[in-house]
């Protein structure tokens, strides 16, 4: 084999935004606000707020009628207004009056030449990309379109739509796309240009810096309590039949309350080892079971465990998800019985927070007097028979589990995806180890499309005969994103697919250690003559983040999944409870 060749090694800014960034627009950036305002001591010596602008921040022009953020797309980027005005729309639009750019696929042909090929050594790159960053800033939102030669996203008849839609104007000074780009979640609006704007687009490992500021986190949390709140409320199903006016009043009396460690992967890796009544100790109470039932909960982010006490422990009932609500069925049983009553129950279940979440607190009176009357009759959760707390504490008969919607799950299958965390999963990989040959095709497979290094180990936690292979699962909430220092991981705004550009990526191992499944690699990488890449300084081996991407190149989807001959393997959502019985059951 070739020898080591040296190079510089990656850096965290080697790809700015903008690399083309003025140092006059730069000043000038410095020099308005919110920036002018923000303390220099809230930030790191190494990550100084200039470096922040300089290399997370670019400034964009778009034109009447151009869409800046589409409902829907998982968020890469905020958005501050600098001149001009922007309308949020708040009225959903057609997928037809948004023109979309298509994806482009390779052909046939590449795709049987690439089969064919073989690899020396695996994980080759072109020392010239590795070291270079003349090429432009790495491609990481994809709503917004390049000045120069990538297509634009636009309204075709904007003045129309705008003018039927309900929409809200923000203008200069004013921001947007925030809660998306920090939660790495959709999207819950479309943002569309009114006039020619100028906008400071600022991607989201440098919105997390800015976060440090006091000033800027309070900027950041007004913003939510006057447009992200409603918005969520509203695609709510409870409150999809309720006036605008008593929207408003639900809103008005909400409060967002977050629990557990925003980085709860750091500790997941050890606690992962406790037994299950060591973990649910571990876990925030968000509810405790026989407290008095003052809010309505309902998940924002996140996932929430909903138990009860059994015996020394507590059985887990279900898990609970974006946009699912706590405390309804108390709620409705309160209100039918009168406040009065000694019927008045208080929480049945407890609900501990898994890892991080949101949490938004609607106050009982606000929820009773102003969705209550507004929600159908099929809406309505199953009367509660038997109660297992009452208004003077415990019932002392064993009483059943409220009525779930994951009842028909097996409760220890329930438990399992809790506990491993795998309720994150939007594609995990399954393998049925009964039909499963152990014919490595599907490891043939992946290797053939990703440069002879398969990207996935086929082992993994197992419930009864089924394994959960240690693939990437693009999680609902990506962890590995959150400390990549230059934005190489990304989600595709079309598809969910979590990937790692390898252009950008400078082997800092952050997702690597980050992800708390071990579903991220760090390999040496190789230039095309099979030389492994080395640091000129250190001497130490270039790494490189690798990863399972799904193969969304090919039309065929997962290679795994396509190449076994027994129909063993399968990539499912895990949060589908009903789709992982079906295929557990067929």
């Amino acid at each position: 084999m070739a020898g080591a060749l040296a190079i510089e090694r990656p850096k965290r800014w080697d790809h700015p935004l903008d690399p083309s960034m003025l140092l006059r627009d730069l000043d000038w950036l410095i020099a308005s606000e919110p920036f002018a305002s923000m303390n220099p001591d809230c930030f790191p010596k190494a990550t100084p707020l200039v470096d922040i602008l300089k290399n997370d921040a670019r400034i964009s022009r778009y034109e009447h009628g151009d869409v800046i953020i589409r409902e829907g797309e998982y968020g890469g980027s905020a958005f501050i207004v600098v001149r001009g005005r922007v309308r949020t729309l708040i009225t959903r639009l057609e997928s037809t009056s948004v023109e979309v750019a298509q994806r482009e696929r390779p052909s046939w042909l590449k795709l049987l030449r690439d089969s064919l090929r073989r690899f020396p050594v695996p994980e080759v790159r072109h020392v010239a990309a590795t070291r270079s960053h003349k090429d432009g800033p790495p491609r990481l939102v994809t709503q917004v379109r390049s000045v120069d030669d990538k297509p634009r996203v636009f309204l075709q008849d904007a003045s129309a739509i705008l003018a039927g839609s309900t929409s809200e104007p923000l203008g200069e000074g004013e921001l947007f796309g925030e809660m998306a780009a920090i939660t790495r979640s959709p999207s819950h609006y479309t943002v569309v240009a009114e006039g020619p704007v100028v906008l400071l687009e600022i991607r989201w490992q440098g919105l997390r810096l800015l976060r440090r500021d006091p000033e800027f986190q309070k900027q950041l949390d007004h913003r939510y309590r006057g447009a992200g709140l409603k918005a969520h409320l509203r695609e709510t199903l409870l409150f999809r039949f309720l006036p605008a006016e008593h929207l408003e009043k639900i809103a008005e009396a909400t409060q967002l309350v977050s629990y557990g460690d925003r980085e709860w992967f750091s500790e997941y890796k050890s606690t992962r080892k406790l037994n299950i009544q060591e973990q649910l100790r571990q876990e925030p109470i968000i509810v405790e079971e026989g407290s008095p039932v003052n809010d309505l909960l309902l998940i924002r982010s996140g996932f929430a465990r909903r138990s009860y006490r059994l015996g020394a422990g507590h059985h887990t009932i279900a898990y609970l998800g974006r946009g699912e609500a706590f405390g309804l069925s108390e709620l409705i049983h309160n209100t039918h019985q009168g406040i009065n009553d000694k019927t008045i129950l208080p929480y049945q279940e407890s609900l501990r927070a898994i890892g991080f979440v949101d949490v938004l607190k609607i106050s009982r009176r606000a929820f009773v007097e102003y969705a209550i009357p507004f929600m159908r009759g099929s809406e309505l959760p199953k009367p509660i028979v038997t109660a297992r707390y009452d208004s003077q504490g415990p019932v002392l008969s064993e009483a059943p589990p409220l009525v779930s919607q994951q009842e028909n799950v097996d409760p220890a299958f329930l438990e399992f995806l809790v506990d491993e965390r795998l309720i994150n999963g939007r594609q995990v990989m399954m393998i049925d180890t009964e039909r499963c040959t152990r014919c490595d095709d599907c490891v043939r497979a992946c290797a053939r499309v990703h440069e002879g290094n398969p990207r996935f180990t086929r082992n993994g936690p197992q419930f009864g005969p089924f394994q959960f292979a240690h693939a990437c699962m693009h999680c609902a909430d990506p962890v590995c994103m959150i400390g990549c220092p230059t934005g190489a991981i990304a989600r595709d705004s079309d598809t969910g697919i979590i990937s790692i550009n390898p252009d950008t990526c400078i082997g800092c191992s952050v997702c690597s250690e980050s992800c708390p499944y071990e579903n991220i690699v760090m390999v040496q990488i190789h230039d095309q003559r099979g030389r492994a890449l080395v640091d000129k300084q250190s001497k130490l081996p270039i790494l490189q983040a690798t990863k399972c991407d799904l193969c969304h190149s090919l039309p065929t989807g997962p290679a795994c999944q396509a190449a076994c001959p027994h129909e063993a393997l399968v990539r499912i959502d895990a949060s589908n409870l009903k789709a992982l019985q079906n295929w557990m059951d067929r």
